[in-house]
């Protein structure tokens, strides 16, 4: 699988930002399927950095209505990579 299809996009949230900042931690949205070897060998590609750690979490899409239609919302992976000391940590996210 292509780096680019592994990570959808950077997560630019409050939250993402201070874990950014704080414990060197960078936070994607990833494709559903991908595993934790997948991410980090795109991370380390995308960015040219050392991962030490990749934590993942999926969430299940909910039933929304609008009137008398309901749908599901799609199922989407979050995935937390933490670097390894002495690694920069990548700017995409200028607020």
């Amino acid at each position: 699988m292509d780096q680019f299809q592994v990570i959808r996009r950077p997560l630019i949230t409050e939250k993402a930002v201070t874990k950014k900042e704080a414990e060197r931690t960078l936070c994607f949205e990833v494709q559903v399927g991908a595993t934790k070897t997948e991410i980090r060998q795109a991370v380390e590609k995308l960015f040219q950095v050392k991962v030490e750690d990749v934590r993942t979490n999926t969430t299940a899409g909910k039933l929304r209505r609008r009137g008398k239609f309901a749908g599901y919302r799609s199922d989407h992976k979050k995935a937390y990579v933490r670097l390894k000391d002495g690694q920069k940590v990548p700017e995409f996210a200028e607020l």
